[in-house]
């Protein structure tokens, strides 16, 4: 069980059977009363975000039985998202609600962490950088740098991202998944 004082963020914990990760927590110490920990949670199952206060010292949170397995991904389908263990060549399929919008950084061969709950599969955590190829963006204009601009590119998997103007069809593109960014062109075409 974790204690009001492990908490930090970051931490899995467990509450009513269904494992959150803490994202934001607070320890508030009124003047009059007694004192609590304010904490925002996010449900690895769901997605969902939600806020609960939890009384300093006294109450508790549960240890969740969480694993976590590297996998290749494999390919989509009806079914949902399917993912191979290098080490077992056990297959997972997960649906397109557990997977989510993290299915537009999604491309064969892409190494990714697959989250178990009580040994069934959940979510994916993906690598910090991915390589996508452009595959449609405006032509730059000649000039049109006094500010920096940028432009909109469409990815190999369908992500949107503004990128420099210098960026042409068939560069391939480092981007951040946690930001959702362009970092830098890796190569040209």
């Amino acid at each position: 069980m974790y204690q009001t004082t492990d908490f930090r963020n970051g931490l899995k914990i467990e509450l009513e059977g269904r494992p959150f990760i803490i994202i934001q927590f607070q320890h508030v110490n009124p003047g009059k009363g007694s004192a609590f920990v304010r904490t925002k949670l996010k449900n690895l199952q769901t997605g969902q975000v939600l806020e609960k206060t939890f009384k300093a010292g006294v109450d508790t949170a549960g240890k969740p039985n969480l694993d976590e397995r590297e996998m290749e991904y494999l390919y989509g389908d009806r079914e949902g998202h399917h993912f191979m263990d290098q080490k077992t060549f056990e297959t997972v399929c997960l649906s397109e609600e557990n997977v989510g919008d993290r299915a537009l950084y999604l491309q064969e061969g892409l190494k990714v962490s697959i989250l178990y709950f009580n040994e069934r599969p959940i979510t994916i955590e993906l690598p910090n950088f991915v390589n996508l190829k452009v595959t449609e963006t405006d032509p730059g204009l000649r000039g049109d740098t006094a500010q920096g601009g940028s432009k909109r590119a469409v990815l190999e998997t369908g992500l949107a991202v503004n990128v420099p103007l210098f960026i042409d069809k068939g560069d391939i593109l480092r981007i951040d998944t946690r930001k959702n960014e362009y970092i830098e062109r890796v190569k040209n075409e």
